[in-house]
């Protein structure tokens, strides 16, 4: 797995290299994933713009998470462009990690798939926030260089967005749970650095890290789901206006024939 090593943020990697169903491969340096970007060092800052060609920020967070962490290293640096898709519904202070404890949102979770609430949780990204989902993507599809997707633990949120991604432009399943799931290699010093922000910590106060670590069985059945209730994530797309002009240019820009 390509790992961006930074200073200041601790999940950030390089989805180029995985396989496509035409025999080809995603392109380094056009897509990349990542948790919080809050404590990026200058060190960091050169790394992603110069040396990767980063000019677009697809932040997930909600402007709660905004407002409360304040401005971010990447804010002010030129060439750098920032898309805020926030695809949670707006829940006053509720951040990604509150949101799935809430007993109203927690409920429909478990209705959505009762055999697994956190894939109804990202389920309910699709039907809560669709406009959001959507244009994320094309902010994807559009970055003139690198595009970088964060939340706050770039696990939830920034999963379902990239595993979309990834899947429209024609990644097998297997290699985007594979994706998903490598993020729990680093969930301890991921929670490590929420826990050191008053936006995050008493989120996750008194819980386990174990319990936020990424299940490879939720991402394979969010994509099952996707297949069964939508026509895949190219259907789910199709019904939300992101047609085929769309899906060409998100596949021209991750992928290699």
């Amino acid at each position: 797995m390509p790992w961006v090593e930074l200073e200041g943020a601790v999940n950030v990697r390089d989805l180029g290299g995985l396989p496509t169903a035409d025999g080809g491969a995603t392109v380094a340096g056009r897509l990349l994933r990542g948790d919080n970007l809050q404590e990026l060092s200058p060190a960091d800052i050169a790394k992603l713009v110069r040396e990767i060609g980063l000019t677009t920020v697809v932040d997930l967070r909600s402007k709660h998470e905004l407002r409360s962490e304040g401005p971010a290293p990447l804010d002010d640096v030129d060439g750098v462009r920032h898309a805020h898709h926030p695809v949670l519904p707006e829940l006053g202070s509720a951040t990604d990690a509150t949101a799935a404890a809430l007993l109203t949102r927690a409920g429909r979770d478990r209705a959505r798939y009762p055999g697994d609430p956190i894939c109804g949780h990202y389920l309910g990204y699709l039907e809560d926030r669709p406009d959001q989902v959507v244009a994320a993507l094309r902010s994807i599809a559009g970055s003139e260089g690198a595009a970088l997707v964060h939340c706050a633990a770039g696990k939830d949120r920034t999963g379902v967005l990239v595993a979309l991604a990834l899947t429209a432009a024609g990644v097998p399943r297997a290699a985007v749970v594979a994706d998903y799931a490598v993020t729990g290699d680093r969930i301890g010093a991921v929670l490590r650095r929420l826990r050191r922000s008053p936006t995050y910590a008493s989120d996750l106060d008194g819980k386990p890290d174990e319990s936020h670590r990424p299940r490879p069985e939720t991402m394979a059945a969010f994509l099952q789901e996707l297949d069964s209730r939508y026509g895949g994530a190219e259907g789910w797309l199709a019904g939300h206006g992101f047609g085929a002009e769309d899906l060409l240019l998100l596949r021209g820009k991750l992928c290699r024939p």
